[in-house]
């Protein structure tokens, strides 16, 4: 019989031989083309002096929370910025978690019941896959942006019916159709979540508010971590379901809550979001100059968010020429089976408003050169 250690390193080797092992790599001084710092807030000085004079003005708080919010941890300060939150976004509640992850687990795994349905695109985010698992529901996936798939799935559910799409997908950086997905929902009776984290700050309020869609979906996940530049999450929805969430969401019940420097920072990077043209222009700009300086956009997943994917396909193919990549000062990921289907391997950009001209031009030119030849 193997031990655990053999076990252990067997499944490593696996990796290893496979090309897909999984290592921490440290900071390092390569141009950002892979955070998901999209406008630039989490190394934003204004932003830190923001914070700082915050916190300045409220020294009597604590360095941590003490307890879950039950218990110890809850501050009139955390309920008033979930409720400033809520309002930004036009929903009517709003309910801090830890991070994206456990805000999806704890929604997703206390939310559907057995003999519900959870039908999710075949590309959501891990975090939602994992919560699904944990409830008792029926699951379904449909090909991803994929109408016709969705009403299949859609004639098979049962019970109450949740429909889970993210508004820019983290791995395509792809538009979902929500409102032809919400146009489908209304006469099956199923309640469409809609995970903004790459669409907030990006998109402004997100895509939901874009589109005019904040009364038509039952929830939706805004992350901190991302184009805000700090840290946790919320999920936004009823009043009803904020009480639910409180009650039954493993993940908010049981875990100590947010200090309050976190929640600090995540208030100031609000202010600084609603003042933030300049920063979403740039970005926007530097897209389209991504996107115009590729000699073969066929290559390119059909994206209008900070996230450009370069399809290479193969695993080995793809990690060399990240390698180059890299190697010429430009930090560029490769995304690598059996994280995205075999042959959709490719490179991930992540484009900011703080990218200059020439840094993209670089990169463009690096790509062109070694995918043309």
């Amino acid at each position: 019989m193997n031990t655990v250690e053999d076990f252990i390193a067997s499944k490593l080797n696996e990796r290893e031989t496979a090309g897909t092992l999984r290592t921490l790599k440290a900071d390092n001084d390569l141009i950002d083309f892979c955070s998901n710092d999209y406008l630039g807030f989490a190394r934003s000085i204004v932003l830190k002096s923001k914070t700082d004079l915050f916190l300045k003005q409220h020294q009597s708080y604590l360095n941590g929370a003490t307890g879950s919010r039950l218990l110890s941890g809850n501050t009139n300060f955390c309920e008033e910025l979930e409720t400033e939150i809520a309002l930004f976004h036009d929903a009517e509640a709003g309910l801090i978690f830890n991070s994206g992850y456990d805000a999806n687990i704890g929604l997703f795994s206390s939310l559907a019941q057995r003999g519900d349905t959870i039908i999710t695109d075949e590309l959501i985010h891990a975090s939602i896959i994992d919560g699904a698992r944990l409830s008792y529901a029926n699951r379904y996936t449909f090909k991803h942006n994929d109408l016709n798939s969705l009403e299949d799935k859609l004639k098979q559910a049962k019970g109450n019916i949740y429909i889970a799409v993210e508004s820019i997908y983290s791995m395509d950086g792809d538009i979902a159709p929500l409102k032809e997905i919400i146009a489908l929902a209304a006469p099956y009776n199923a309640r469409v979540i809609v995970d903004e984290a790459h669409a907030v700050g990006v998109f402004n309020k997100g895509l939901v508010n874009e589109l005019g869609l904040h009364n038509y979906v039952f929830a939706r996940l805004v992350t901190f971590g991302k184009a805000l530049g700090t840290h946790g999450a919320i999920i936004l929805g009823s009043k009803l379901l904020r009480g639910y969430l409180i009650n039954f969401a493993r993940s908010f019940v049981y875990t100590t809550a947010a200090p309050f420097h976190q929640l600090a920072s995540v208030k100031m990077a609000y202010e600084l979001l609603t003042d933030s043209r300049s920063e979403q222009k740039a970005l926007t700009d530097n897209i389209y100059l991504f996107k115009s300086q590729l000699s073969d956009n066929k290559s390119l997943i059909n994206s209008t968010s900070a996230i450009q994917c370069v399809i290479i396909s193969g695993n080995g193919q793809t990690s060399h020429l990240a390698k180059t990549i890299q190697n010429a000062g430009f930090d560029v990921r490769p995304i690598l089976s059996p994280t995205v289907a075999a042959g959709t391997e490719r490179l991930r950009i992540c484009l900011h408003s703080f990218n200059t001209t020439e840094q993209i031009t670089g990169l463009t030119g690096l790509i062109n050169t070694h995918t043309n030849g």
